[in-house]
């Protein structure tokens, strides 16, 4: 019974292991699936791709369809990485904040890169790099009426008018004084026509229009003229002479050639763009205005003289708008990098900066696309 019994024990042991293996078994095939299905991805959602209107690297169509340069890199960039994306039109600091919270998973248009943009969000390889430019109306530099108005109607210019009509009015009484007996029908005799008559014969002479309907008859008259010819020649050239200094002087101040002259002009900027950073730390007070149209029509009805901007957005916009009265100052300042952005370790940087120097070799992005 002994080797029956041993045999009987050693199969319901086995058995026993068997099925305890199978239970292992079981149980791990159920958790694996469930560690499976725990683990496995949601179904991707099409990447939510912040722009901003920035002629003409992005801008809307009248049917609604976003275009321009920076749009276009990134339909190709999309394209060589299989993405499937919606774009959500967003103001500036929207587009940097939203990307950097997560609201966004891409900013696209004109970014620059910044150090205090890249401190909450990433930025790929720079794309473009260009430059802030200045925008003045198309008269700047020609004499404004408002700097003509400024130097006739000064203080000083009135006093100076003042100063020659009392000059004159002196002369033309001591002429009246001399000529009255001798000559009344061009001075008369009464003080008030009298007076008159030498103020007028005073400055047509000054003025050597000459019509030669008074003239001193007297000795003595005609001295007094002759000292007065000589006199009025020599105050004419020197009044003339402060004139043109003046206006000349106002021409030549009225000229914006680079950032170095901003500080005595009325200056608007975009508000919260690099720009506006640029002459915050320059210590250049601006206008800050919330949209590109707003500070451009401001420019154009004189209610400021100059507007700062990137220089490709700002000849965009100009280009696209040539009824307003505003060109470009010639040249560049303070280097501008455009790059896409995304958020703080995000895949999506690695990724796009591996197709970039491909998409972006000999492109033009301070043009419209074709």
């Amino acid at each position: 019974m002994g080797p029956v019994r041993n045999a009987a024990k050693s199969r319901y042991g086995a058995w026993r292991l068997s099925r305890l293996g199978a239970l292992v078994f079981a149980f791990a095939v159920v958790l694996c699936a469930g560690m499976a299905r725990a683990q496995a991805p949601a179904p991707e959602q099409p990447l939510r791709v912040a722009v901003k209107e920035v002629p003409p690297f992005a801008e809307r169509s009248p049917e609604g369809e976003w275009t321009g340069t920076s749009i276009a890199l990134w339909r190709d960039v999309a394209k060589a990485l299989e993405l499937d994306y919606v774009f959500v039109e967003a103001s500036l600091d929207e587009m940097i904040a939203g990307t950097s919270e997560g609201r966004y998973d891409v900013a696209v248009a004109a970014l620059t890169v910044t150090a205090e943009r890249e401190r909450i969000v990433d930025f790929t390889h720079p794309f473009h790099t260009t430059g802030l430019a200045i925008a003045v109306p198309e008269s700047a530099g020609q004499l404004s009426l408002r700097g003509l108005r400024e130097t006739v109607f000064s203080p000083a210019f009135l006093v100076l008018i003042g100063a020659l009509a009392t000059i004159q009015l002196m002369v033309g009484t001591l002429v009246w004084v001399i000529e009255r007996r001798a000559n009344p029908e061009q001075f008369p005799a009464e003080a008030g026509p009298g007076v008159a008559a030498g103020f007028w014969w005073a400055t047509v002479t000054m003025t050597t229009v000459g019509y030669g309907d008074k003239a001193p008859k007297t000795g003595l008259g005609r001295a007094v003229a002759l000292i007065w010819m000589l006199a009025a020649m020599i105050i004419l050239a020197s009044v003339t002479a402060s004139i043109a200094s003046s206006l000349t002087i106002e021409r030549l101040d009225a000229r914006i050639r680079g950032p170095e002259d901003l500080r005595r002009f009325r200056v608007g900027v975009i508000a919260e763009t690099t720009g506006a950073s640029y002459l915050r730390e320059h210590d250049i007070v601006a206008v800050p205005f919330a949209r590109s149209e707003a500070a451009l029509e401001a420019l154009d009805r004189g209610e400021i003289d100059a507007l700062v901007w990137d220089e490709p957005l700002l000849r965009g916009t100009l280009d696209s708008r040539p009824e307003l009265d505003a060109r470009l100052v010639p040249g560049m300042f303070q280097r501008q990098d455009y790059a896409i952005a995304v958020g703080e370790g995000s895949p999506l940087r690695e990724s796009i900066n591996r197709v970039l120097p491909e998409l972006t070799r000999g492109r033009r992005f301070d043009t419209p696309s074709p």
